[in-house]
């Protein structure tokens, strides 16, 4: 069962096809409500709902807010997207504008590859490469500011406002709920940035299949070590796996974006994103308890998603 209230899960339809949506299932138990009716009862499209992985993640989260592990003031976002199939897996409140945190650093990275692409005059150097490196991997607000006002400087100078100007000019179709308008302040609590789930999907999606200037040098600066909530003590993954994200973490959200890649049996290669947001309207009173026990739910979430890649693709 699907509700539509504050902290809930809702199913959106991605730009890739979800399987089954709250429509769909209605749809199905209507069909089985007629079967009934009509003495040939059919429980094929609802059982199918059920086992949908998007019906699966929602299920989870709801049990884990029964639990108390997730609070009823906190609100989530889910998306995976399969590239070997060219589905949508998950879209769960995808849409959903919600505070980015450090999550929007790649993007700002996006910002300034574009720039390069088309001026002669900016150049992606070793010291624009050093500071690149520092706001991915180590997730540097200093280095994250210095990207900021050099991204400014070749436009309008109006500081982050004109990174999201950069991103919309060039592909306003991904950065559709993207808002930039602050450079991280001291202590790093930036609440004012915003991108959805999907914002992310879409990113991540062209950045895999190279549309984006700079694509392979924007994975690589992404698949650096860190520390990720995707694929790191998750219970599932018994090896490591290749993991190109940036996670986000403040007082008031949680979250983790990025493409996970794994092989099957053959050797063959499986990628798909893994998009997890948890926000909540107000400043964690432990932050450190609340940020762990939260990176545990979304590290749940990617568990449950890896054993459906896993079934589905015959992963190692």
């Amino acid at each position: 069962m699907y509700e539509f209230a504050d902290g809930t899960e809702r199913p959106d339809a991605g730009d890739h096809g979800l399987y089954l949506d709250r429509r769909h299932f209605l749809a199905a138990l209507a069909a089985t409500s007629a079967g009934l009716l009509g003495g040939t009862p059919s429980f094929t499209e609802a059982a199918a709902h059920r086992h949908s992985l998007n019906y699966q993640v929602n299920d989870l989260v709801q049990r884990l807010r029964r639990k108390g592990i997730v609070q009823p003031n906190e609100q989530t976002s889910w998306s995976v997207y399969d590239f070997s199939t060219g589905k949508k897996l998950v879209a769960i409140n995808e849409d959903t504008q919600r505070q980015a945190a450090s999550m929007i650093k790649p993007f700002i990275a996006q910002a300034y590859f574009y720039q390069v692409t088309r001026s002669g005059r900016v150049r992606y150097n070793d010291d624009v490469r050093h500071h690149m490196e520092r706001m991915i991997q180590r997730s540097s607000n200093s280095a994250t500011n210095w990207m900021i006002d050099r991204v400014s400087e070749n436009r309008s100078r109006r500081g982050p406002r004109d990174v999201e100007a950069e991103l919309k000019h060039h592909a306003p179709g991904i950065f559709r709920q993207t808002r930039i308008i602050e450079k991280i302040p001291p202590g790093g609590g930036t609440y004012a940035n915003k991108a959805s789930a999907h914002d992310y999907s879409r990113f991540l999606y062209a950045i895999w299949n190279d549309r984006m200037p700079y694509s392979a040098e924007l994975r690589r600066l992404m698949c650096l070590p860190n520390n990720d909530r995707i694929v790191t003590r998750v219970s599932a993954i018994a090896h490591p796996l290749q993991v190109c994200d940036k996670t986000g973490s403040t007082a008031k959200l949680c979250g983790n974006m990025g493409i996970i890649e794994a092989r099957d049996r053959r050797g063959n290669k499986h990628a798909y994103t893994m998009i997890g947001i948890i926000e909540r309207p107000s400043r964690a009173q432990n932050y450190t308890q609340w940020i762990r026990s939260r990176g545990d739910v979304i590290r749940q979430v990617s568990n449950l998603v890896y054993l459906h890649m896993k079934d589905r693709h015959g992963l190692v």
